[in-house]
C-alpha cells in the first residue's frame, strides 16, 4: 500500500499502518487518516497492510508407504495491530518464514502415515500447520487465522493405480451379488418345480380316484339294475363302450389303430390283470 501527500502531512489508508523513523530510528505507527510529520527529521519507513492475507504453499513430500505427493497448503494471516513493530522489524520476509514452517509440518507428519490414511488425515495436518504457526508467528506479530490443507495429490500412474483397484473391488463385489442373485432364483424356480410337481401329482391322485368312484357307483347301479350280472361283466362292458369312444375321438386324425376284436380281448385282459390282478377268458363269458 503506498502512502499518499507531500510535505509534512501524510495521508495513511484504511486498514493500513505506516511506520514512522527520525533520523533512521523507530519512532512511532501512523494510524489511518491524517498525519502529520517534519520531513526533515522523520521520514515513513514502511507501510504494513492490516487486511486478511493469504499464502498458498505447495510442499512435496512422500508417504510412509513410499508414495510421492504434492501438497497444497492455503494460511490466511494478518498483522496485529499492537505488535506492529515485531511484524515489520524482526522479520525480513514473513511469508517466507510462513512457509518453511508449513513445510517442516508437513514433511515430518506425512512420512508417518500411509497415502489412504494421509487423504483421511487432512484435518489433522492442518490443525498441526495452524498450531505450529500459531506458537511461532505470533511472537512477530502475525496472527494465524486459518490454515487449508486445500489439495493433495500424488502421482498421476498412482492415482490411475487406486482407481483401477477400486474398480476391481467394485466389480468383484458386482459379481458376488450377481451369483447371490442366480443362486436365490435357481434355488426359487427348483422349489416352484417341486411345488408344481406336487400339486399335479395330487391333481392326478384326485382324478384317479374320481374314475374309480366313477366305475364303483356304475357298476353297483348295472348290478342293481340287471340281475344276474357279475362285477366282471360290467368292467367288460365299460371297457368295450370306452374302446367305441377312443375309436370316435382318433377318427378325426391320420393315426391308424388296430380294431379287431382281438385287440379288444387284449385291452381288456390288460386292465383286468391291472385292476382285478387276474387273467381274463374271454369278454361276456
Amino acid at each position: 500500500m503506498s502512502v499518499q501527500g507531500c510535505c509534512c502531512i501524510q495521508c495513511v489508508q484504511t486498514k493500513t499502518v505506516a511506520v514512522i523513523e527520525t533520523c533512521g530510528s523507530y519512532s512511532s505507527i501512523a494510524r489511518p487518516g491524517l498525519n502529520i510529520i517534519v520531513p526533515i527529521l522523520h521520514n515513513i519507513a514502511g507501510v504494513l497492510s492490516l487486511r486478511i492475507q493469504q499464502l498458498d504453499v505447495y510442499c512435496e513430500t512422500k508417504t510412509k508407504d513410499n508414495v510421492f505427493v504434492q501438497v497444497a497448503v492455503s494460511v490466511q494471516y494478518r498483522v496485529l495491530t499492537e505488535k506492529t513493530y515485531d511484524a515489520f522489524y524482526r522479520l525480513t520476509d514473513p511469508a517466507e518464514q510462513i512457509r518453511a514452517y508449513v513445510f517442516d509440518v508437513i514433511r515430518s507428519t506425512l512420512p508417518k502415515l500411509e497415502l489412504d490414511a494421509a487423504f483421511e488425515s487432512k484435518d489433522d495436518i492442518a490443525n498441526a500447520c495452524q498450531a505450529q504457526l500459531q506458537k511461532v508467528m505470533t511472537d512477530y506479530g502475525y496472527e494465524i487465522l486459518e490454515s487449508l490443507v486445500t489439495d493433495l495429490s500424488p502421482d498421476q500412474r498412482v492415482k490411475a493405480s487406486m482407481n483401477e483397484i477400486n474398480a476391481s473391488k467394485r466389480m468383484k463385489m458386482a459379481s458376488l451379488h450377481k451369483a447371490e442373485a442366480d443362486k436365490i432364483r435357481q434355488v426359487k424356480a427348483a422349489e416352484a418345480e417341486a411345488e408344481a410337481r406336487y400339486l399335479s401329482g395330487v391333481g392326478v391322485a384326485r382324478q384317479r380316484k374320481a374314475i374309480v368312484d366313477g366305475l364303483q357307483q356304475s357298476i353297483n347301479a348295472f348290478k342293481s339294475d340287471v340281475k344276474g350280472t357279475s362285477p366282471k361283466d360290467v368292467m367288460d362292458l365299460l371297457l368295450l363302450t370306452q374302446y367305441f369312444d377312443l375309436l370316435r375321438d382318433v377318427g378325426a386324425s391320420n393315426i391308424f389303430l388296430c380294431h379287431e376284436p382281438e385287440a379288444v380281448a387284449n385291452l381288456q385282459g390288460q386292465v383286468n390283470r391291472g385292476f382285478m390282478g387276474n387273467k381274463p377268458k374271454g369278454m361276456f363269458k
